[in-house]
């Protein structure tokens, strides 16, 4: 296991965390005179679990991980910007992205006063591990990869991935957000070990949580409590730990089977219009495809009230727009916009 203590920001290290009364009884369930709350029942007048033990003991379960190598955000978003928060010195260290990617960790970056080295995927999407490596110095804290990619699809192989994780001297980032979808196993129980990985999931996409805000991330216990100590205190509300707790008993398989047997459908489907030059293969619930005029196809289907995400102006994705995979009426509806399609609209 590779030692990360060298990395954390020296502040960070020397971080006191915010701890709460309730943290430190030990005993039997008391009177609450502890934090200001209002003593009248409302089922929401005392501060939720800072630690949201009883969510993660399940998930723990669900995913096969200890408790200790989970860190639950508000969204995997809030687990992003804790990285830099606590690995990065503002105005001196840097991160090693791929493009194109989520943009998240781009914005999370200029918010902390990191440098992002962006290094362009290959015309496939796919990804040169020595380019990776070589974009890195000695003030490269972290690597940050998605797989499968958003907004292309793709996923990486899992040699490729834990060859840089070998490789790489500080921590590698990979966001998990669309392995539901993915053939690509996850490495979640890898980064409970593995010292420098940082596995990032979500339960907005497959799991059907996205207004819940809930993400997760699996590393070793001593990241996990590193980004645990620089966390708001109660950043998951009562209300979402316990919609969560209810709504991870729900299968999800069906759905994503369905999804997945859509998207295959949807490949096709879009492969054949004359005005699509490209569709690109996906891992994840959504498709990407080039056309020739990005911006009229997507005032085209805006006119018909389906909204999809138009990629022409980030750089890797000229001419492409992204498309969410529906429900069967809903991707229907999408292909019935499309045969109006008027190629004489192509400028």
């Amino acid at each position: 296991m590779k030692d990360i203590e060298g990395l954390v920001r020296p502040n960070i290290a020397r971080l006191s965390p915010y701890s709460t009364a309730r943290d430190e009884y030990q005993g039997p369930l008391g009177i609450f005179l502890d934090a200001n709350e209002s003593p009248y029942e409302t089922g929401w007048n005392r501060y939720p679990d800072p630690h949201q033990k009883v969510l993660k003991a399940r998930i723990s379960e669900i995913k096969g991980v200890p408790v200790d190598s989970i860190f639950l955000g508000n969204g995997s978003d809030e687990a992003i910007d804790l990285v830099f928060r606590v690995f990065c010195v503002p105005g001196k260290d840097n991160v090693v992205a791929i493009s194109p990617s989520y943009g998240m960790y781009q914005v999370a970056a200029q918010t902390n006063d990191i440098e992002v080295r962006n290094v362009p995927l290959e015309a496939d999407f796919s990804l040169d591990s020595a380019k990776l490596l070589a974009a890195a110095d000695a003030c490269t804290k972290a690597i940050f990869l998605c797989s499968p990619n958003n907004p292309s699809g793709n996923a990486f192989p899992v040699e490729q991935i834990l060859d840089i994780v070998e490789r790489f001297d500080g921590l590698v980032v990979l966001d998990e957000a669309y392995a539901d979808f993915s053939s690509i196993p996850s490495l979640a129980k890898e980064a409970c070990t593995r010292g420098n990985l940082i596995v990032l999931q979500t339960l907005s996409k497959a799991r059907g949580m996205a207004a819940l805000r809930l993400g997760m991330a699996f590393s070793t216990p001593r990241i996990i409590e590193l980004m645990s100590m620089v966390k708001y205190p109660y950043n998951i509300n009562q209300a979402a730990q316990s919609l969560v707790l209810k709504q991870l008993e729900e299968s999800v398989e069906t759905q994503v089977e369905e999804i997945k047997a859509e998207r295959a459908l949807a490949y096709d489907r879009l492969a054949s219009y004359p005005f699509i030059s490209k569709v690109f293969p996906s891992e994840a619930n959504f498709l990407l495809v080039r056309t020739a005029d990005a911006d009229a196809l997507y005032d085209h289907l805006i006119a018909d009230g389906i909204i999809v995400r138009n990629r022409n102006r980030i750089a890797g994705c000229e001419g492409c727009l992204r498309i969410t995979i529906g429900t069967p009426e809903e991707n229907r509806k999408l292909y019935k916009s499309l045969d109006t399609y008027e190629e004489g609209n192509i400028r």
